[in-house]
């Protein structure tokens, strides 16, 4: 089971999202697993009925789509890092690159290149796009000689009044869960924008199975995280779910639902890894629009 699943946040249109994902991604399928209530608080009487969550996976990987409002938008303080290693077509780093130009296309159509897809220090061909939701992807050729990457890792991008914390927020996560180790750390061997030398040009650390990324963002750019994109983690019982919690809610005043804002800004939901079935009891969604931390022995 994934231990944390990304969750996007839509604005309307979370079902169609999931949808146009699955259909240019290979292995992916999309599927809406849950509804909003037929009697909800005024505010969101438009969303009566209708979807409130879909599920998209990819290979085996989940993401979570929420569909709400035009509160959130994405933007690039959290993107997706997507490896096409050769090895993953039988060696043919043509295919690999073929797939790879073909997937940038899809999400480059009504969105944004960061970084045009070209030849880097770093990589024979890499590209950063922003696609026509906001959501950020990161497309990278791999190397077949090194370290085998999962094809999905999150990455966190420390901008603004958090660039150079890059390192201190890695520790804290790998702190707080068990089974969990910093990894491969490159450092800005000078000043780059607001980075100081030193702080992290590129970094990852593993929680559980999955691999995450980290950086200091080194362009002088400002995207500060804000709850578009959240991480939710999967807790066993009410012991973790209180643990987690502890360790990682920085503002009391941003707590809702399930949801905290770390230290460094960062939305995470912390919910029973049997959240699908408690939300089919009986007044489960009111329930929860209730509480702050979720407390399972009262839904």
């Amino acid at each position: 089971m994934q231990k944390i699943i990304p969750n996007i946040w839509f604005d309307h249109n979370a079902q169609e999202a999931g949808e146009y994902y699955a259909s240019i991604f290979d292995d992916a399928t999309s599927t809406v697993t849950s509804r909003y209530p037929e009697q909800v608080p005024d505010w969101q009487a438009s969303f009566a009925g209708k979807v409130l969550t879909a599920e998209l996976e990819i290979g085996g990987y989940t993401f979570n789509f929420i569909n709400a409002g035009p509160e959130f938008r994405p933007n690039p303080s959290i993107s997706f890092m997507l490896n096409f290693d050769p090895l993953m077509f039988g060696g043919d780093e043509a295919a690999a690159r073929a797939r790879m130009d073909a997937l940038w296309a899809a999400l480059a159509d009504g969105g944004t290149a960061l970084m045009d897809i070209d030849e880097y220090d770093w990589s024979k061909r890499y590209g950063w796009v922003q696609d026509r939701y906001g959501v950020s992807w990161q497309l990278m050729l791999s190397d077949p000689e090194g370290w085998p990457r999962p094809f999905i890792i999150p990455q966190s991008m420390f901008s603004g009044d958090v660039v150079g914390q890059a390192r201190e927020a890695a520790a804290h996560y790998v702190s707080t869960f068990d089974d969990a180790e910093i990894g491969m750390i490159a450092e800005y061997p000078e000043p780059s924008g607001a980075a100081p030398a030193g702080s992290i040009m590129f970094g990852e650390f593993r929680i559980g199975e999955q691999w995450f990324s980290m950086m200091d963002d080194g362009s002088g750019g400002h995207n500060p995280f804000t709850p578009a994109i959240s991480l939710s983690v999967q807790a066993a019982d009410q012991a973790e779910i209180d643990d987690v919690w502890e360790a990682l809610s920085s503002d009391p005043g941003q707590e809702q639902c399930g949801w905290l804002v770390d230290p460094w800004g960062v939305s995470w939901q912390v919910v029973p890894e049997n959240m699908g079935e408690l939300m089919k009891r009986p007044g489960a969604y009111e329930h929860m629009m209730g509480m702050k931390k979720l407390i399972i022995a009262e839904f």
